[in-house]
């Protein structure tokens, strides 16, 4: 049960690593210190594959933390 668990948690940890990476936009590194007008400040609608690699990196988070407090009372 126990080695079950740790694949799970590992593949969660892979899985997890890969949508926030995905996630990346390519603003730069100089907007990321205030410079660069490229939008990078303004507001806009996630749609179509970005909200679903959005929604899926939470989700895959919550299961991740609840995995981790699970595994640390059992």
């Amino acid at each position: 049960m126990n080695q079950i668990l740790n694949i799970i948690q590992i593949v969660a940890a892979s899985l997890l690593v890969i949508l926030i990476l995905l996630q990346q936009r390519g603003d730069g590194a100089g907007s990321a210190f205030g410079g660069g007008g490229g939008g990078g400040g303004t507001y806009y609608k996630k749609r179509g594959a970005e909200k679903v690699i959005f929604v899926s990196t939470i989700v895959l988070g919550a299961v991740f933390i609840l995995m981790a407090l699970f595994r640390m009372f059992v």
